[in-house]
């Protein structure tokens, strides 16, 4: 997993609109990047909306964000078409950005063991490095307490 103060590893990944997005496209600013199991789920809906709610209030504190699972890009355009998301969200099929943040770990659900995404987020900040985790993240309430972390920096 990615530690605050180490480099953020570079992705390159497909968005819901089908072009490519990479961390290269945001030096210089902070950027959000965060971690949903699955597009369309209670919890993945609640953390989108309130992300794009708050998204005039990121981008004033010069941050960008971008969500990311392993749905597909169809999956992703119409998760962002549905709930009129504002801001690019990643198809991560191969989980290679996934698995590079360690947001793809073992999980227990209902006494059943499997391989999924954890709900995470990290904050990267202008020169390219981790400036704070969030691990096991609630979905209500996350964005605003994000925001108010890049606020009080």
């Amino acid at each position: 997993m990615v530690k605050e103060g180490d480099k953020a590893p570079d992705f390159r990944s497909t968005a819901d609109d089908g072009r490519t997005v990479s961390l290269a496209d945001y030096r210089g600013r902070n950027l959000v990047l965060y971690f949903y199991p699955k597009a369309n789920t209670t919890g993945c809906t609640h953390e989108a909306v309130e992300f794009s709610s708050a998204l005039e209030q990121f981008r004033s504190s010069k941050t960008d964000v971008v969500g990311c699972s392993g749905d597909s890009v169809e999956a992703q355009a119409k998760f962002k078409a549905r709930y009129k998301i504002s801001f690019p969200l990643l198809a991560d099929t191969k989980f290679d950005v996934i698995e590079a943040y360690g947001a793809r770990r073992m999980k227990t659900f209902f006494g059943k063991s499997f391989l999924g995404i954890v709900r995470s987020t990290f904050w990267i900040g202008p020169d390219g490095k981790i400036k704070k985790v969030w691990e096991k993240v609630t979905p209500k309430g996350h964005a605003a307490e994000v925001l108010a972390a890049i606020r009080g920096s």
